[in-house]
């Protein structure tokens, strides 16, 4: 069984910056992509972006400039680094496989207001 733990959320004021990190256990597949999902109150799901097993990173264009993915493999963490933040922005993150699996963790929150 696979496990996601994801932390660094909080509340921060518009324009200002977080650092969430997920820390992955369990069967995890080598070089298997690694996503960052966030929901929003009464919103599905949505996929922010997602880092392959060699680095290569994507984010949605509503992130894009703003958000960045890392990770460091040796660790099984992966990082979401999010500036400029806005309002919008404010969700629960997760992250989980990209394609995700059935295993969610329990999520950070991440609130942006003033």
């Amino acid at each position: 069984q696979v496990q996601f733990v994801e932390s660094g959320g909080g509340l921060v004021q518009p324009g200002g910056s977080l650092r969430l990190s997920c820390a992955a256990s369990g069967r995890i597949f080598s070089n298997r992509a690694m996503g960052w999902y966030r929901q929003a109150p009464g919103k599905q799901r949505e996929l922010i972006g997602a880092i392959t097993g060699e680095g290569r990173t994507n984010v949605a264009d509503s992130v894009k400039g703003r958000f960045t993915i890392s990770s460091d493999n040796a660790k099984n963490t992966v990082y979401l680094q999010m500036n400029s933040l806005k309002p919008e922005d404010t969700a629960a993150y997760y992250c989980n496989a990209y394609p995700a699996s059935s295993f969610w963790g329990q999520g950070t929150q991440v609130t942006v207001s003033s």
